[in-house]
């Protein structure tokens, strides 16, 4: 097990660069983790702040709506980086994506205040995808041990830490991450628009109307599936017996599936996006 030094206040991050565990590594890498991307961005865009600066974004570039590739391959890269990256690799990602940031702010005639680079909105999203990641930790792997849930915690403070987040805002351990957890549930909202967004998002709205139908459906189950209660009743999604049931047996099939398949097939895209994203730093290229 990796040992965690105090954090260092200066630079804002954990003092521990140990490398990340093979097995560890193995579970970080599923690809299927990627099923609960919907439900884990709704997570984070249901704190009302969130929600207004993406729907209200002026940094065209960057909208799922307008370019869902470009936006889809910029946050698997930063996630890859963030947990893979060497320090230059991450400071390279932090000035690109604080670039972007910086232009996310609201105006003096909007409803809600945010800017992107608060380090409380970004704690809230990066303590979304540490959960995002222990969430498919638990159902595509089962029950781990105590320890590899811990190096997995430390690891994933580097969600927040390669931004504007001092390593002391994270929650020193699990139980201190549990506690925040619950605080911060009583913290969600949205309003009539950013509603109307997370809905639209759960059944893949922003693609061409093909692709919804076709997998629309599938995906607003799956995403309400991987939805803690408190946030399909904020945005009043249905759920019933009969789609818990078709859940399970769909989350029970893609478990078989991804015991049998080979290493390289059950790590991608993540292999691609890391192989790609650090080719792109190497040659100079825009990551965001």
């Amino acid at each position: 097990m990796n040992t965690m030094t105090e954090p260092s206040h200066e630079s804002g991050r954990w003092l521990s660069d140990a490398p990340m565990s093979d097995e560890l590594r193995v579970i970080v890498m599923s690809g299927f983790s990627l099923l609960l991307a919907g439900a884990n961005v709704i997570m984070q865009l249901s704190r009302l702040p969130i929600g207004r600066g993406v729907v209200e974004s002026r940094v065209e570039s960057g909208a799922l709506t307008r370019h869902p590739l470009k936006r889809t391959r910029t946050t698997l890269a930063y996630i890859m980086i963030a947990l893979f990256g060497s320090d230059h690799e991450r400071e390279v990602l932090r000035g690109e994506v604080n670039r972007q940031h910086r232009e996310v702010f609201s105006t003096d005639s909007g409803r809600v205040a945010y800017r992107a680079t608060d380090p409380g909105l970004q704690l809230w999203v990066g303590a979304c995808m540490y959960r995002g990641f222990e969430e498919a930790t638990r159902l595509f792997y089962g029950e781990q041990s105590e320890d590899l849930l811990d190096e997995m915690y430390r690891h994933s403070a580097r969600f927040v830490t390669t931004l504007q987040v001092p390593s002391r805002d994270w929650p020193v351990d699990r139980a201190a991450f549990a506690r925040y957890w619950d605080e911060e549930l009583a913290r969600i909202e949205t309003d009539e628009e950013t509603r109307a967004y997370l809905i639209a998002l759960a059944g893949l709205g922003f693609l061409p109307r093909p692709v919804v139908f076709v997998l629309g459906p599938l995906h607003r189950l799956l995403t309400t599936g991987f939805l803690d209660p408190v946030f399909r009743d904020e945005l009043g999604l249905p759920w019933s017996t009969t789609r818990e049931h078709a859940f399970t047996a769909l989350v029970r099939l893609l478990v078989k599936i991804n015991g049998v398949l080979p290493r390289m097939i059950r790590e991608f895209p993540w292999n691609l996006v890391l192989w790609e994203t650090r080719r792109r730093i190497q040659r100079g290229r825009p990551i965001v």
